[in-house]
């Protein structure tokens, strides 16, 4: 049996993977709160992802009704870009600033021009570092924190920061450490030539954990900790990575020519590469994967979390909602939203706010509202795709996860606007269970016994095939309509952005 965490922004989940059936045999849930601020700032305390593990832990042990001597090992994925810092005592020393937190808009264009712009940054990284991006959360916090930046004695991610927890050891792999802005990505080390821009005494190079190759445990769970959770004093707890990394393993997308979409609280598509991806569109990111090759990524921030703010407002049940939309007719007739609640990343807007355009008598009304956001929020997924086509990524198949792929609607509308066939796992969690078949990857490396990867995730993630979704031809013209109408509203409205109405 191996365990599979997912830390994610609205809560974490835990699935238990039986390796000898095949098969997950039980899943738990515990949410966790957001600190909000009108300003852009989103954080979290890493001990309510602790006791959100714990309590989502405890309940799928009581789904799987299992032995929990018969667990070999954790695997954990977590939310990426997160800035967890900790004191000489191993403490936190303030709430982590998440990937959603835009606060720090401002100090990551200062470092972008300090590196010399999108090619200096390239140059010295091998990609564009974002808002978002861990790197100008230490800006910020030396600016803003002083004392608490003074104090700073390791700086972890989410899921770097649940693995210290769990084994009282510092590590970080490469998938993960990708997004931090700090990191070089194609000779995997962390740059510190950089954190000099903001710590030229090297007290932030020296806060940082030793990186590990994917396949490697980074330690066993505590004793105490283990008794607690009915472990045996031998589990292993594996390299993890970022919940797109895991995204991937937990799909199968650790081979060339699979594409995976992700429809969470932000928005991610992203393919494996086995070899170091050429030069790429500023908005791509080419993060390592965590199973040692590459997984050139397009992230959006405005998904999931934007449909669910319309949904309550309008006072909606989930089921009420999808009706709504499927009741309103194809580009809610003339009504385009630009979903930007939380700015955006690509396009690269990370000041914009939301926009309702093309209101009228007739659009006015909650389910053109509802049609207009899930629209919005797909039509930036498409351009990122088109991003990632145009440097040569193919797919006849995207392999679509994350909560809003739950929804009938939202599906075809994905098959229909990205004109491609979709299918989804057999899974709902694609990240938890990537962690637990990374946790056992792990394990056989630790036992003497190496497996490929491919091997376990043949064995272990499953498509539904028979559910699949193909687009429909007249929807996708309808779509392109509304697509392009959207467009044009971005270049309208920030013509910064470089977004050309016609662009496909």
């Amino acid at each position: 049996m191996y365990v599979g965490v997912d830390c994610g922004t609205q809560g974490t989940k835990v699935v238990i993977v039986d390796t000898e059936q095949g098969s997950v045999r039980g899943e738990g849930y515990a949410p966790h709160a957001l600190i909000s601020d009108a300003n852009g700032r989103r954080e979290q305390s890493p001990t309510w992802w602790t006791e959100a593990f714990l309590e989502a832990y405890r309940l799928a042990v009581e789904h799987a009704g299992i032995d929990t001597g018969l667990i070999r090992g954790i695997g954990v994925s977590g939310q990426q870009h997160g800035l967890v810092v900790l004191n000489k005592q191993g403490e936190v020393i303030r709430p982590a600033k998440l990937w959603c937190d835009t606060e720090t808009a401002p100090e990551n264009a200062e470092l972008l021009a300090l590196l010399g712009g999108e090619s200096g940054s390239i140059d010295q990284l091998g990609l564009v570092v974002a808002t978002g991006y861990t790197l100008s959360k230490l800006l910020w916090l030396k600016k803003n924190e002083p004392d608490n930046f003074a104090a700073i004695a390791h700086i972890l991610l989410p899921h770097d920061y649940l693995n210290y927890w769990l084994t009282g050891q510092l590590a970080a792999e490469c998938g993960d450490a990708s997004g931090t802005g700090y990191f070089d990505v194609r000779t995997r080390r962390w740059n510190t030539n950089v954190l000099a821009l903001i710590s030229p005494d090297g007290q932030l190079a020296e806060a940082l954990p030793p990186l590990i190759p994917a396949e490697q445990a980074v330690g066993k769970v505590r004793v105490e900790l283990a008794k607690g959770m009915g472990l045996s004093d031998d589990v292993i707890v594996s390299s993890g990575g970022g919940d797109n990394m895991m995204g991937a393993i937990g799909t199968g997308n650790i081979g060339d020519g699979v594409v995976t979409m992700s429809l969470g609280t932000s928005g991610t598509i992203y393919a494996y590469s086995s070899a170091e991806p050429a030069q790429l569109h500023p908005s791509i990111a080419p993060f390592c994967s965590s199973s040692n090759g590459w997984l050139p990524l397009i992230c959006t921030m405005n998904l999931t979390g934007a449909a669910n703010q319309m949904r309550e407002t309008l006072g909606l049940t989930l089921d009420e909602f999808n009706q709504r939309i499927a009741d309103t007719p194809i580009g809610a007739d003339g009504l385009t939203m630009l979903p930007f609640l939380s700015g955006e990343r690509v396009p690269a807007l990370p000041d914009a706010t939301g926009s309702l355009l093309g209101l009228n008598m007739q659009n006015m009304t909650p389910g053109h509202l509802c049609r207009a956001v899930v629209e919005g929020t797909s039509f930036t997924l498409r351009y990122g795709l088109d991003r990632l086509r145009e440097s040569g990524i193919r797919s006849e198949t995207i392999r679509l996860i994350g909560g809003g792929a739950k929804s009938p609607v939202w599906r075809q509308l994905i098959a229909d606007v990205m004109n491609t066939r979709v299918v989804c796992p057999a899974s709902s969690e694609a990240a938890a269970l990537g962690g637990a078949i990374q946790a056992a990857w792990c394990h056989r490396h630790a036992q003497g016994q190496p497996v490929p990867l491919a091997d376990l995730c043949e064995e272990l993630v499953a498509m539904n095939d028979s559910q699949a979704i193909e687009p429909n031809p007249v929807a996708v013209d309808a779509y392109e309509q509304a697509y392009q109408a959207y467009l044009a509203a971005i270049a309208a409205h920030h013509p910064d952005a470089g977004v050309s109405h016609g662009l496909a």
